[in-house]
């Protein structure tokens, strides 16, 4: 009997085709035989709600739900009681999920969500644990060196460092509360990164008047949350990350583990 693994997506732009490649190939790395089961935004939230979570193996959140951009502004809202109560019932239960990229942004008006996650992705300047912070950074088609500094069963037959090309987050990471996994060699300041907010507003690849504070080099952690693990990593902007058989397998590695 095939395993199920559900992704939820949406709320962020992605290259569908691509991203559903790659999930085939994850799905093929691991052991057994497993059924991709994809819910877009707002249908995913609504599933979830019904018990689609609970019933699944595994579960990928590649989404940033809560969010709707219009005219350079951005309006938030939380996810329904029902959603919530059903993520809060599987990670009691033990089982885990795995949340890449975009996935810190997620449900602004759910501070819960980031507590699970583990960070914060901001794009309007905003409180973060009861503290005053800037909009987050963000900069496309980075080539850096990803470099393991743990040993986990997440990273096993993983080398100890990479090569990627992704987009990369300067953004609140709460890492006095979670597993480090994975670094990435690049200088997290202020002037190698884009406000969040002045792309909301229309001006694109700008950090002028943006005094963001230097911020974490953590690209991929894990979070207790309840009786289960949750593990972030921040690849997967875009093809170039789909393709890439590193990352292909850490995170087949990180749903097979969270599964358990």
């Amino acid at each position: 009997m095939a395993q199920t693994l559900l992704v939820l997506s949406g709320g962020h732009p992605y290259e569908e085709g691509p991203f559903a490649e790659f999930l085939d190939a994850v799905a093929g790395l691991l052991p057994g035989d497993w059924q991709v089961v994809h819910y877009v935004h707002p249908e995913a939230e609504e599933r979830v709600a019904a018990g689609a979570a609970k019933s699944a193996d595994a579960v990928l959140f590649y989404d940033m739900p809560g969010y709707t951009f219009a005219d350079g502004t951005v309006k938030t809202a939380a996810p329904s009681d029902a959603f919530k109560a059903a993520l809060e019932s599987r990670f009691l239960s033990g089982h885990g999920a795995v949340m890449m990229h975009h996935a810190i942004a997620g449900w602004a008006e759910w501070p819960q969500w980031s507590e699970w996650v583990g960070g914060r992705f901001l794009y309007q300047p905003g409180m973060v644990r009861g503290e005053a912070k800037l909009d987050s950074g963000y900069r496309h088609d980075v080539d850096y060196t990803a470099e393991l500094v743990s040993d986990h069963p997440v990273l096993d037959d993983i080398p100890r460092t990479f090569e990627v090309n992704d987009e990369l987050y300067l953004c609140e990471v709460f890492e006095d509360d979670v597993r480090p996994l994975i670094r990435a060699r690049h200088d997290y300041v202020a002037e190698n990164f884009y406000s969040a907010a002045h792309a909301v507003a229309g001006r694109m690849f700008d950090n002028s008047d943006w005094p963001h504070p230097p911020g974490s080099n953590l690209v991929a952690w894990i979070k207790q949350v309840h009786a289960a693990q949750v593990i972030y990593c921040q690849f997967g902007d875009g093809p170039h990350t789909y393709a890439n058989p590193v990352v292909r397998q850490i995170i087949a590695n990180a749903l097979e583990w969270t599964s358990r």
